[in-house]
């Protein structure tokens, strides 16, 4: 079992920056995938970035250039670095774990909410334009 657990969010203006960190319990936390979603009001949950098994990582288009995803296997812990805030930006952010296998690196599982085993509360994100 993996329990996920975010923290980081808040209210920032537009152009600000963010670092949200998911830490995750047990000893398996580097064979997994982390992914990071976000649901805005009235929206879906859409996909925003992974950080593979491997440390490779894969973004949402929205975000290119803008947000780093990262994660520190000796912490438990992967991250979300939000630059360039904007308004749009403004959601609850979720951390997701998935143990993929030999489609560890595999963007297709990574944009799908049903490859990822875990998921932790959310944190809020609010950008104030």
């Amino acid at each position: 079992q993996v329990q996920l657990v975010e923290s980081g969010g808040g209210l920032v203006q537009a152009g600000g920056s963010l670092r949200l960190s998911c830490a995750a319990s047990g000893r398996t936390f580097s064979s997994y995938a982390m992914g990071w979603f976000r649901q805005a009001p009235g929206k879906e949950r859409e996909f925003v970035a992974c950080v593979f098994w491997s440390g490779g990582t894969y973004y949402a288009e929205s975000v290119k250039g803008r947000f780093t995803v990262s994660r520190d296997n000796a912490k438990n812990t992967a991250y979300l670095q939000m630059n360039s805030l904007k308004a749009e930006d403004t959601a609850v952010y979720y951390c997701a774990a998935g143990n993929w296998g030999i489609y560890s690196s595999s963007s297709a599982y990574a944009r799908s909410e049903e490859r990822y085993n875990y998921w932790g509360q959310g944190t809020q994100v609010t950008v104030s334009s």
